[in-house]
């Protein structure tokens, strides 16, 4: 009896499934159940004809059959035909954006999606006509669907990520990142949607019900939401590209942005290592973008020619009339020293009689304006920045005389080469001023000599002798 019972039972629920789905076709409009039932009749006509008595079992064998030689008949004209001649196409074809178009395999997936529709209007007819075995059929090709269309969600923003990087739109806008956080919504979205399919519910319900875990939720994705919110402000503030040089010291990154995604942006250091730093990183923390000076043109050359002290001293007539030679100095002499001549008349200076008297020119004076001359007549040094030699503050060891301009490349070997070749002539050039490099440990710098013995207080190598 209990087994009847449970029959009975099995019965009446499949029934009750079976007018539920029923109704909910009906609703769909009649036209559509018309159609279902006109051809529902004709198949059961064509099995009288022929002996065959229509029942459950027949019409679950019936529906099979129709349903299998349709999903192949149709999968070989999507892939053998259809899409074989679409990529045939696009491999002939000279534009990027065909070629781009086939690259990802979208149009394989919105084939499956395709598919998965026929194969649910399909299970659907017949399971509102006594084969309610198929209603696993028709969960599972909902769930087949809602997988393909994300999936094809996948691959379109790939396509359009790939198109963007190829005709260089992607260097403006961080669309990686962007894509990256549609692609996380689109999975929340979709993974409810198939919840809802499994457990008979309607998505709003699950989604309304994911209001109590936000804060978890939160927690999960903090990164992802950093991550979202710093790439938007990269991209509105400008400040940061796909292929920018970027120096971050905290992160031990000085490269190249190769990639700019949702949670880590990527840099391509110069010795070929990789650097990740979390892009919500890039607006909480300082770093430097060198942007600015890639497409300024120029980069700054800001380094030192150390000059000895002890060889700083003031020139002689002779030694003046020497230099005097240079095609570079000449100007700059006999401006210089006309200026000096008068301020020394007007004083009523007395230059023989003291070295302290008045005003004269000194060999480092000289030295700085002829760097400034050469720098000016250099065929890399950029016209229009910034172009100066200065003294610094000398140290323990020398005088410091930076050179401050600006090459006329950003290219990162001619920039050294054209360093290089300004500081081989400044450094070869100091002989001819009576100048020394200063440089510790040497006799040419400021050191102090202990000498013992009858040496003793006397003057050795313009170095100070000290005697024990």
């Amino acid at each position: 009896m209990s087994n009847i019972g449970e029959q009975i039972g099995k019965v009446v629920a499949d029934e009750q499934m079976v007018k539920a789905l029923a109704n909910n076709a009906r609703t769909t409009g009649g036209a559509v159940h018309n159609i279902q039932q006109e051809g529902l009749d004709w198949i059961e006509r064509l099995l009288s004809k022929v002996g065959i008595q229509s029942s459950g079992v027949m019409l679950f064998i019936l529906a099979v059959s129709i349903i299998i030689i349709t999903a192949v008949v149709l999968h070989f004209i999507l892939h053998r035909l259809v899409l074989r001649k679409l990529y045939q196409f696009s491999k002939k074809s000279s534009k990027v954006w065909i070629q781009v178009l086939t690259e990802d395999q979208l149009f394989n997936r919105l084939a499956f999606v395709i598919q998965g529709v026929v194969l649910l209007a399909q299970t659907t007819f017949w399971v509102q006509y006594h084969v309610p075995i198929l209603y696993f059929v028709v969960v599972c090709t909902k769930l087949w669907i809602s997988l393909y269309i994300l999936l094809s969600i996948f691959s379109f923003l790939n396509i359009v990520n790939h198109l963007s990087n190829r005709l260089g739109i992607s260097s403006n806008l961080p669309l990686g990142g962007i894509f990256q956080g549609i692609k996380l919504l689109a999975s929340l979205f979709f993974g409810i949607v198939m919840i809802s399919t499994v457990v008979d519910q309607s998505p709003w319900k699950l989604i309304g019900g994911l209001g109590a875990m936000a804060a978890v939720i939160m927690l999960v994705f903090k990164d992802s939401i950093l991550g979202l919110a710093a790439g938007i402000q990269l991209s509105a503030n400008k400040m940061l590209r796909i292929g920018d040089w970027l120096t971050m010291e905290k992160y031990g990154a000085d490269g190249t942005v190769i990639d700019i995604g949702l949670t880590t942006v990527k840099v391509q250091n110069f010795d070929n290592t990789m650097t990740m730093i979390p892009t919500y990183a890039l607006v909480s923390d300082s770093f430097i973008n060198w942007r600015a000076m890639q497409e300024s043109g120029g980069r700054r050359i800001k380094r030192s020619v150390l000059i000895d002290a002890n060889s700083i001293r003031f020139l002689t007539k002779e030694e003046i009339e020497t230099l005097s030679k240079s095609v570079l100095l000449k100007p700059y002499i006999v401006q210089r020293a006309a200026e000096i001549d008068k301020f020394n008349q007007d004083k009523n200076y007395d230059l023989e009689v003291s070295r302290l008297n008045g005003r004269r020119l000194t060999n480092f004076g000289l030295y700085r304006a002829y760097l400034e001359e050469y720098l000016k007549q250099h065929p890399s040094v950029h016209r229009g920045m910034t172009c100066m030699v200065r003294q610094m503050a000398p140290d323990f060891s020398a005088i410091p005389l930076e050179i401050y301009c600006f090459s006329n490349t950003v290219v990162w070997k001619k920039y050294e080469e054209i360093q290089s070749d300004i500081f081989d002539h400044s450094y070869s050039v100091l002989n001819e001023f009576f100048l020394s490099a200063g440089q510790s440990g040497t006799g040419n710098s400021s050191t102090v000599t202990l000498v013992r013995g009858p040496e003793a207080n006397t003057i050795n190598g313009g170095n100070s002798v000290v005697s024990n």
